[in-house]
């Protein structure tokens, strides 16, 4: 079998991708595109845009970990007027999908930004981080509330046909509750996951070593965390899954489409070597030649386990 024989085609809801390995949304920017060829990659995912203009949380945002990193950026952003006139025109040149990440502080504003930006042709796809804290309930992020998240995303639906992907928060004890209450109101496909909530402590000052205190836990540490819960979410829902946490190598992106997803983002690994993405994909193709797998989604799901129901050891 030859690499030109292989079928990497993916379909998110009624969006089809060129291939499963797109960026996780802020850990891609337009600056990479002298160091990567856009055109290779299933998707561009910029990162996540707010109504309004934010400079994010105070510094240190970013400290390293055994084995990953704890960020806390605070969605940095320069508003969606900007992000409308200037990031989406910039993204025209490509001909691959572009899914537009929104992080918004109320059901109403998802709703209002998604119409604007899934009016713009150019848009793909949304993905909505519903890992953001809702101002208007408790503070707890929407993905945290399985009635929160049905009504972000049903209100969201009704006005955009395009898809619509939710992103999850991994801080919840059942994540099936909440993948199924976004299926309910309406998604087309989930992202698994967010980063993980955690800390770090710097023992001579005895102080935090993220600004923000806590932040969100990425990298090779929070792999297994992740192939579980696609794995978990797999088993109880038939939106196809977008895994996202700690993919380094086209193992583990493997590893998480045995487990269930569809497509695969790529985070950290972009930091540590700019042309992850692409080492990854080339993986993939090596992996589906080697045992001759001529279409990528037949590996979709099919993690041999031998059991019915899984349970904690």
């Amino acid at each position: 079998m030859m690499a030109d024989e292989l079928n990497l085609q993916v379909n998110i809801g009624s969006l089809t991708l060129p291939c499963p390995i797109m960026p996780a949304s802020g850990a891609f920017g337009e600056d990479m595109e002298a160091i990567i060829d856009f055109n290779r990659l299933g998707a561009v995912v910029p990162k996540s845009i707010t109504k309004h203009p934010r400079k994010g949380n105070a510094t240190p945002r970013v400290c390293e970990t055994p084995s990953g990193m704890i960020n806390s950026i605070g969605i940095q952003s320069k508003g969606i007027e900007y992000y409308m006139e200037h990031v989406i025109p910039y993204y025209r040149r490509y001909q691959v999908p572009l899914i537009s990440s929104i992080s918004a502080e109320s059901i109403e504003e998802f709703a209002e930004m998604s119409a604007i930006i899934a009016g713009a042709k150019e848009v793909a796809a949304l993905e909505l981080n519903i890992s953001c804290p809702n101002l208007k309930g408790n503070g707890a992020a929407f993905g945290m509330d399985a009635q929160a998240t049905r009504d972000l995303i049903r209100e969201v639906r009704q006005v955009t046909k395009k898809p619509l992907i939710a992103k999850l928060t991994p801080n919840v004890t059942s994540i099936q509750e909440i993948a199924l209450a976004a299926e309910e109101g309406g998604a087309d496909g989930l992202n698994v996951a967010n980063t993980i909530l955690a800390m770090a402590i710097d023992i001579h000052s005895r102080k935090p070593r993220i600004g923000n205190v806590l932040g969100g836990l990425s990298g090779p540490a929070v792999k297994p965390i992740i192939v579980r819960m696609i794995y978990q979410v797999h088993q109880v829902t038939s939106l196809p899954i977008i895994g996202c946490g700690g993919v380094m190598n086209g193992e583990d992106a493997l590893e998480m489409i045995l487990a269930g997803a569809t497509a695969v983002q790529v985070g950290t690994a972009s930091f540590v070597q700019p042309t992850a993405m692409l080492d990854i994909l080339e993986e993939i193709k090596q992996y589906m030649m080697q045992y001759g797998i001529a279409d990528i989604q037949s590996l979709v799901g099919q993690v041999v386990t031998g059991k019915h129901n899984e349970g904690e050891s």
